[in-house]
């Protein structure tokens, strides 16, 4: 009688851990909301009862209404698109200087890696958010300068990863190989280096998602991004602010789907990672 081993089938996806899969389901929830919110939300954005004015939880009303007589969850599902959108082009942004920088850094000469990291850490001497407040200053406001703002802020400490990245991985036996056969640096960047930091990168990515959308909030609460009546979560923190102590629900489900977004983008991003460690 032999024995046979069970495999798994080809087409299986791999298991998640369960925060792993929780955040994927939030994340899922968002991007629903954020490409179709005409289908989820049950009133339109700025549409106004004078007759439920900053009403408390309840059916026909889950989240509330503002002191317009606005459904909030109408208004949350409306703003997770630009939300999303300032998140998503702030980290791309970043991401791709970078890249930029920490590629010039990491495989350039001497000279180049001394310019590209002096540059950085000139970068690194102010606090992120001063900086955003600075870039927004110069570009004016609005969810684009944010989005935009946010990316420039956020590109230093991406730069210095990639460059550690690079540079460890400059030593490895097969760029070494490349290089003896003659391999240029372009073929062996693109062919080599950049398949070999997908992953790192794929989880920098993620990380930096949730991060950039917590300033861009923190932007909107300033007055700095979108413009009413808009419904972006930093904007709708700012406006519920004055009903803090009469109308609880007005910050407390902004800030809390902010917080949700952040542990579900950093909870991706940490799988994400410990992915790329292993061998």
């Amino acid at each position: 009688m032999s024995l046979t081993l069970a495999r798994r089938p080809a087409w299986q996806l791999p298991r998640l851990p369960l925060g792993a899969a929780a955040a994927l389901a939030v994340w899922l929830l968002l991007l629903a909301a954020a490409l179709l919110p005409q289908w989820l939300a049950p009133y339109a954005p700025t549409a106004m009862d004078t007759s439920a004015v900053l009403r408390p939880p309840a059916a026909g009303h889950w989240l509330g209404t503002d002191e317009n007589g606005r459904d909030l969850l109408s208004r949350v599902i409306y703003g997770t698109r630009d939300s999303l959108a300032i998140g998503v082009l702030a980290t791309l942004l970043g991401l791709a200087l970078g890249l930029l920088f920490g590629v010039l850094g990491g495989l350039g000469n001497r000279a180049l890696d001394w310019a590209a990291t002096r540059l950085v850490e000139v970068m690194f001497a102010f606090p992120s958010i001063v900086l955003a407040l600075l870039f927004i200053t110069v570009m004016g406001s609005g969810p684009y300068s944010t989005g935009l703002a946010v990316g420039l802020s956020l590109f230093p400490g991406f730069a210095r990863i990639i460059r550690a990245q690079v540079r460890s991985q400059r030593r490895a036996d097969y760029i070494k190989a490349a290089v003896a056969l003659g391999r240029g640096p372009g073929f062996i960047l693109c062919r080599h280096l950049l398949p070999n930091v997908m992953w790192p990168l794929l989880a920098l990515f993620t990380l930096g998602i949730g991060q950039a959308i917590i300033w861009g909030a923190a932007l909107g609460y300033l007055g700095l991004g979108a413009a009413p009546p808009a419904s972006e979560w930093g904007l709708l923190l700012a406006s519920g602010k004055n009903f803090i102590y009469s109308a609880w629900w007005l910050t407390f489900f902004p800030g809390a789907l902010i917080a949700a977004t952040a542990i579900a983008a950093t909870a991706l991003g940490r799988h994400l990672e410990g992915r790329s460690l292993q061998p």
